[in-house]
């Protein structure tokens, strides 16, 4: 059995910056200044990450930020759920659905999320999509400011899902930053970029994923290309995966 652990923000779904506008607004509650928000890059990073990145730039105290941290995670979920609504400000990226659902249907596939969002939250932007029940284990944010340390949680909670281990070679990670192909290398498992966020397909491909596509609109060949041998295992399929990985999608992260 294969894991499949999918980003959120410019993978699955964009918000159209929602996420960005309700960190605002829960910092300000809490802390009394959002702190260079506007400037700051969101794209890759942890939620606990980006409070403190935005609170010490504006001088924030660490003991302070993690006095606040409970609070201004609760601000920010309310905000999120105000701003997105019905969840028709969300928008589903070309061919996620069909990937997601087809993956789940399979005895040989388990879908998880590795996100940044806190689990809230992340819940919060999926759950009008009529995606996140397809999600049965996930490692959030929430979890653990690293990144990198997020593939070995979502593994353990597969292991204990399914009383089956997941050795990282098993496991493949799916996102659209360079920080997801990061994340996938530091622990030894599969890299899998879709250019549908704000990085480029080029800026994508100087990481060298395994894989990259411009999207998954092409439902077949990516769930191919998914189950095809990877680096090491009988073929190579680094490289790009279809003809679309120069394009870039301008769409903020949140």
């Amino acid at each position: 059995m294969r894991l499949f652990l999918f980003d959120i923000d410019g993978t699955l779904v964009t918000a159209h910056g929602a996420g960005r506008t309700a960190v605002g607004h829960a910092l300000t509650e809490v802390y009394g200044t959002t702190g260079p928000l506007d400037a700051f890059d969101f794209r890759g990073r942890t939620d606990p990450h980006i409070v403190f990145g935005l609170m010490r730039a504006a001088g924030v105290p660490d003991d302070t930020i993690r006095a606040g941290l409970e609070a201004c995670f609760a601000a920010y979920v309310r905000e999120l759920a105000a701003i997105i609504g019905d969840g028709s400000r969300v928008q589903i990226m070309p061919g996620m659905p069909e990937v997601v659902r087809s993956l789940s249907g399979r005895d040989d596939a388990l879908v998880g999320l590795l996100t940044g969002n806190i689990e809230p939250g992340a819940r919060v932007k999926l759950r009008a999509t009529g995606l996140w029940p397809l999600f049965r284990v996930g490692a959030f944010g929430s979890d653990d400011a690293d990144r990198r340390r997020l593939p070995a949680i979502a593994c353990a909670r597969a292991q204990t899902l399914t009383g089956r281990p997941f050795p990282f070679e098993r496991v493949t990670i799916i996102g659209d930053t360079p920080l997801d192909v990061d994340c996938a290398r530091a622990c030894g498992a599969r890299a899998i970029s879709v250019a549908t966020g704000f990085h480029s397909g080029d800026e994508l491909a100087a990481c060298e994923p395994d894989l990259l596509f411009g999207d998954f609109s092409d439902v077949s060949r990516v769930l191919d290309a998914l189950f095809a041998p990877p680096s090491g295992a009988g073929g190579s399929t680094r490289g790009r995966a279809d003809g679309h990985g120069d394009q870039r999608s301008r769409r903020p992260r949140g």
